[in-house]
């Protein structure tokens, strides 16, 4: 049964206070209430453990909604257990799931699945069983539906997208006389529009324009040039014996990126932290290539903000990203009332990720981004259409979020950007050690 009416949307009031698994319990009659505990008291709440990797203000947004979600549930009581961020949470996750040890709930980013669920480390969702919580196909954007899928399986389940975006200072914009008249940065629809839009910026700040740290981060040199190879029609395949790829739109990416790190559009040099700093102290640059978790700084730094996509400069729109989703580690002989309860407690969250749009996040559930409220907060809602252009890393067993894959990235690129090392040369060495890991059994397989 449907919870939610996705013609009228859900009121902000019902996002904070009682969530979509309230709403749902009335819908069907506290039947999942039953299932969960004797004649529906709260006595028979079933425990729950849930593993997850968010530290930091991700960590502490995650707590309060979890916090919140126990002190309105008749239903479960969920603990969580936080483990450090990638490749250690990954192999305990694994080591759990063979073992017998798995907790009820865990969050993997989507662009793991590949590596896990072909070796029946996960278990898949029931999806009449989220369809009575309120989940269906049509509740996510395209992309992140189908990302959860393995096979014919649905594996993972997202609580966001976290994207790759272009934030930008406004005033400094404005100066520059690039604004549109709705006080949005103008359209820029090829490489030229960006560099003279570049050029605008930097002949106010005197500085840079853009404000983008790559330098020892092979994670931040592989958003934004798969971004802009995606944006050429192009395509990664790691699926078959050896990879297929373009080479001219691998080449074309690298070469606009070697453009940009010219110390004048952008410091050819910068690591993460110091792009973070310059452009947070809002006077030396006015665009900033970032992930959508640095909102919270930015908003911070009292800049005047806004957020958009990165610019679509090569005809097909694309964006580069990831998420955080739900996943169902292996257990032998799964409670099925503990079931039952892991799946309200999602909806819960799901419902309630108005929050977690606060920390710069898009909710991956439509009857939160489409709702007024949703529209009404910005930036947030200015890059939200990167829910529905979202790619994920291509797929295999050694790719994602967390993995050595990106680090592999930044062997052969680095000096590419850096030193102006030939582009082509240096993607086509890249390519050679990923064939080199396509030849190789996926370890927790089997």
């Amino acid at each position: 049964m449907r919870m939610v009416d996705r013609t009228t949307g859900l009121t902000r009031r019902q996002l904070l206070t009682t969530g979509v698994g309230a709403l749902g319990a009335a819908a069907v009659g506290g039947s999942l209430l039953a299932g969960c505990s004797p004649g529906g008291g709260v006595a028979g709440r079933q425990n729950l453990d849930f593993w997850h990797l968010l530290s930091g203000g991700d960590g502490i947004k995650m707590a309060d909604l979890i916090d919140s979600a126990n002190a309105a549930s008749d239903v479960y009581s969920v603990k969580p257990t936080v483990l450090a961020w990638g490749a250690p949470y990954y192999t305990k996750l694994a080591m759990a799931s063979a073992g017998g040890r798995a907790p009820d709930l865990g969050i993997m980013h989507a662009s793991r699945l590949p590596g896990y669920a072909p070796g029946g480390l996960l278990d898949p969702w029931d999806q009449d069983m989220l369809a009575e919580v309120g989940i269906t196909e049509d509740t996510f954007p395209g992309p992140i539906w189908e990302k959860g899928f393995s096979e014919d399986s649905l594996y993972s389940l997202a609580l966001d997208a976290h994207p790759f975006i272009m934030m930008y200072n406004t005033e400094i914009c404005d100066q520059a006389g690039v604004l549109g008249s709705d006080g949005q940065l103008a359209e820029i629809s090829s490489r030229e529009d960006f560099l003279e839009v570049a050029a605008a910026i930097q002949g106010v700040t005197g500085v840079h324009a853009l404000s983008y740290g790559y330098l020892g981060d092979g994670a931040q040199m592989w958003r934004l040039w798969y971004c802009l190879y995606l944006q050429q029609g192009a395509e990664l395949v790691l699926t078959g014996d050896s990879a297929e790829y373009e080479l001219d739109a691998a080449v074309t990416a690298l070469e606009f990126m070697q453009t940009l790190l010219d110390d004048t559009i952008c410091a050819r040099g910068a690591d993460y932290a110091n792009a973070v700093a310059e452009f947070a102290g809002g006077s030396d640059s006015a665009l900033f290539f970032t992930g959508v978790w640095e909102l919270p700084t930015m908003l911070g730094a009292d800049i005047a903000l806004d957020a958009q996509t990165i610019p679509n400069l090569y005809g097909t729109d694309a964006a580069y990203g990831d998420s955080h989703s739900f996943v169902l580690p292996h257990q032998d002989n799964p409670d099925p009332d503990a079931r039952r309860a892991t799946y309200q407690f999602v909806a819960d969250l799901l419902g309630s990720s108005f929050r977690w749009a606060e920390a710069g996040h898009i909710p991956a559930f439509l009857p939160v981004t489409e709702s007024p409220e949703y529209e009404e907060l910005v930036p947030q809602s200015h890059y939200a259409n990167a829910a529905d252009i979202l790619n994920y890393d291509p797929e295999a067993w050694f790719s994602g979020s967390g993995s050595n894959f990106q680090e592999y990235f930044a062997e052969y690129v680095q000096g590419v950007l850096l030193s102006g090392d030939d582009a082509a040369s240096g993607f086509e060495a890249f390519m050679r050690r990923v064939n080199a890991l396509i030849r190789q059994p996926n370890p927790v397989a089997g």
